[in-house]
């Protein structure tokens, strides 16, 4: 039977993602109901304001990001997350979109949540572990792992959608190469002014890149200068 704070968790979380719709932040069908599937209560900290629309800190200078970033992220990615595609996430943090991901693509498709703070890693893998995706991790089509990310993930390469959740002041050359022939990455870059940049690779390999929205993330750095800030 379904406890009435899980009831009420799963009221709150439908009400936040209904607030996106109604802004237009959320517009497909599929966006919608993997962020009313996925309960971002289960990938913050307790105790934390969950549903409302801002980042949380999870501790190690890392952040769970806003949700209308989560759904601007989702729409700008949808189309390269059908069933059986291959998806890499880039500082997968508390492993929400990771999530989010997997449901999309389905037990045919490869997720690969990158963290290279093993503390955050197996955090990601907890949270998960208690979502709607924890069948995805159980059998193998969604893995978190300690790595540098913008060394990317060769092993399962190309991908159809990477997601890079962390600034970087360049796109890392890795990620590039990793991005299948018509995939696309939605990744921010920039230091002290970032935007959101949306690169497509073309079936020629040639790739195509617009600016959508100014933004504002940790940066992508290495574990040690992250753990300095």
């Amino acid at each position: 039977m379904e406890s009435s704070a899980v009831r009420g968790s799963s009221a709150k979380n439908k009400a936040m993602v209904e607030g996106l719709r109604r802004y237009g932040i959320v517009k497909s069908k599929r966006v919608g109901e993997v962020m009313e599937t996925i309960d971002r209560g289960l990938f913050v900290q307790s105790g934390t304001e969950a549903y409302i629309d801002s980042p949380v800190q999870i501790g190690y200078n890392a952040t769970i990001s806003a949700p209308h970033m989560h759904a601007t992220c989702l729409e700008l990615l949808e189309q390269h997350l059908q069933p059986g595609m291959r998806v890499l996430d880039v500082g997968s943090g508390s492993g929400y979109l990771t999530a989010c991901f997997a449901i999309m693509v389905g037990p045919q498709g490869r997720v690969v949540g990158l963290e290279h703070i093993p503390e955050l890693a197996s955090y990601s893998v907890e949270n998960i572990t208690k979502s709607s995706a924890s069948s995805l991790l159980m059998e193998g089509s969604l893995s978190v792992h300690v790595s540098d990310g913008r060394l990317g993930w060769e092993e399962f390469a190309a991908y159809d959608a990477i997601h890079v959740g962390a600034a970087a002041p360049g796109i890392p050359e890795a990620l590039i190469e990793q991005l299948k022939p018509g995939g696309r990455m939605v990744i921010p870059v920039g230091t002290l002014f970032q935007d959101l940049r949306v690169v497509d690779k073309m079936p020629d390999g040639s790739v195509r890149m617009r600016s959508e929205t100014s933004v504002r993330y940790v940066p992508l750095t290495s574990k040690d200068s992250q753990l300095r800030v």
